[in-house]
């Protein structure tokens, strides 16, 4: 059981949840790499564990809007290159799950977006327009992106270098993004119902409630995204992920 009912929830945890929700909603319409101050937000408002079946829902309301919005953009060659190492990180994921220290888990994820961060720099630096192609990059990333997102909701950060690695446009990049969390979300959706238990009659009330959040999160972010050229774009999630590496550190 999540909760003994709404009532149990504070004003101040509805305050944070809400924000976490419009944030992701801005995130799932174009302005990737906040997911880090939603999942800090929520599990500060619910709990950690709580909190990541809470986001489930949610994050499928974002992805089919996101889907329907930005289809057209989609490069499916990018998706089925990445998703059979996500899939098979949220395999692993599951799995550890529960036992995982949560220190160990924040230096390493940290670290790992720091280094990877850091060779994004270097191969804009180089102004080359050579994208990796060695399946070992996908692979650590996507796998590492699996795990993230099975325990924290926290891909975006490795999504995000996976896709400013192949170099796509800003549209192309929210569109093949959209799909890839749909199919990884509903995948992971099983886990949190049957084997983690995160997902329960109270936590679907929770969600009802915060769906206004979601949509005007979502609304604000197509708009934000059209005023925002592809230059500033790339910048502004660069600067975003790693500062979320830095906040993976502090929550």
């Amino acid at each position: 059981m999540l909760l003994s009912s709404l009532s149990d929830v504070s004003i101040t945890a509805w305050t944070m949840a809400a924000t976490a929700v419009f944030l992701m909603g801005v995130s799932k319409a174009g302005l990737k790499g906040m997911s880090i101050f939603n999942v800090t937000l929520m599990a500060l408002a619910f709990g950690s564990r709580a909190s990541t079946g809470l986001f489930i829902p949610l994050l499928l309301v974002g992805d089919v809007f996101a889907v329907v919005y930005y289809n057209r953009h989609t490069q499916w060659k990018y998706i089925l290159k990445f998703i059979p190492w996500m899939i098979l990180g949220i395999l692993v994921g599951a799995m550890i799950g529960k036992d995982l220290p949560e220190r160990e888990f924040k230096w390493g994820m940290a670290i790992v977006i720091f280094l990877s961060l850091g060779m994004l720099i270097w191969w804009d630096r180089r102004k080359s327009e050579k994208v990796p192609t060695h399946w070992l990059f996908s692979g650590s990333i996507g796998i590492l992106a699996g795990i993230c997102t099975m325990i924290g909701n926290l891909a975006g950060a490795f999504t995000n270098i996976f896709f400013l690695a192949m170099r796509l446009p800003k549209n192309e990049f929210v569109g093949t993004a959209a799909w890839l969390f749909l199919i990884t979300n509903l995948f992971k959706l099983p886990f949190h119902i049957w084997v983690w238990n995160t997902i329960s009659e109270e936590s679907l009330a929770i969600n009802l409630r915060l769906l206004p959040a979601i949509f005007a999160g979502l609304f604000l972010g197509v708009f934000l995204v059209k005023k925002i050229n592809e230059k500033n774009y790339k910048r502004f999630i660069l600067i975003v992920t790693a500062i979320g590496a830095i906040a993976i550190l502090f929550k």
